[in-house]
């Protein structure tokens, strides 16, 4: 009788211990997450942008405020057919969030603040990934290398691939202002399964929200379609803050469009870019595509 109510103490002491845990976490979420409707909330900070807005609060003050394509806190997709130049565009947007801004990105312009970046290219074996990383020293005279993290993750396995990038987000970074996934389906065994794809993206919601960095998610178009790959690519349209969709140009064909196909705050304009005879990407000219 006694082993029978000890055993039975024991159990309720245990399950006591449980459920003042799970209080002071429902208590911890109810406190950071409580959103007062009245409170004068302040807009994301911007981690790169295109462009200012002219805007005007609610006494008819003035200010600019940078056209955001990605605001810390938040997630954003570049999606595009198949060698359509993602690689290149993204180490467009790299080299300009390194530099603040460089001759190679036109009115792009990144939002630093001494962060680092941290890129992941899961596709591509050390020696292409080293090209795609290198690039950004031939296009930034001052490179703060130290703020620059870069890894090759193709030799791993999905599951370990998205280990990893949780162990280096929250225990060898201080700062990861910008992190770049390339690509994002890499991180599933399969981008149709809709509990893995699920997952996925909430860790990505996770991650920007705790660590209150951009995550830029780089993903393929289906063939013959504009949407993106699987139910991971509707996962990841529903969560993000700007879907970026990157198409041939109808002007030039050594151009590359890209436009804002849906933002949650203002769209930047859309531009294109090319590959200089050096193999760096250069925004052209403000006429970006006259047949848009």
């Amino acid at each position: 009788m006694w082993c029978k109510n000890h055993t039975l103490f024991f159990y309720l002491h245990t399950m006591t211990e449980k459920q003042l845990e799970h209080n002071i976490l429902m208590q911890y979420i109810e406190d950071d997450c409580h959103v007062d409707p009245t409170e004068q909330i302040e807009y994301p900070p911007v981690a790169l942008s295109l462009g200012n807005k002219l805007i005007k609060n609610t006494k008819g003050d003035e200010s600019y405020l940078p056209i955001p394509i990605g605001t810390y806190g938040n997630l954003s997709c570049v999606s595009a057919p198949p060698k359509t130049k993602k690689t290149f565009f993204i180490s467009l947007l790299a080299s300009v969030y390194l530099s603040d801004s460089n001759i190679y990105g036109g009115n792009l312009k990144g939002h630093r603040d001494q962060g680092n970046l941290i890129h992941f290219d899961t596709e591509q074996g050390r020696w292409h990934s080293q090209r795609v990383f290198a690039r950004q020293h031939s296009m930034n005279s001052s490179l703060p290398s130290d703020k620059y993290h870069t890894f090759a993750l193709r030799a791993v396995g999905h599951k370990t691939r998205l280990e990893f990038i949780e162990y280096y987000l929250s225990q060898k970074i201080d700062t990861p202002s910008l992190v770049i996934i390339d690509g994002i389906a890499d991180l599933v065994s399969d981008v149709n399964s809709l509990e893995e794809s699920n997952a996925v993206v909430q860790k990505l919601m996770e991650w920007s929200a705790n660590y209150n960095c951009h995550i830029i998610n780089v993903i393929h178009q289906n063939y013959g379609s504009v949407k993106m790959t699987g139910h991971l690519g509707s996962f990841l349209e529903k969560k993000c803050e700007t879907h970026i969709e990157l198409e041939a140009n109808t002007v030039n064909k050594e151009w590359v469009t890209v436009k804002c196909k849906r933002s949650r705050g203002y769209a930047f304009g859309t531009f294109s870019f090319e590959v200089n005879d050096l193999g760096l990407p250069v925004m052209v000219n403000d006429l970006y595509d006259p047949l848009l």
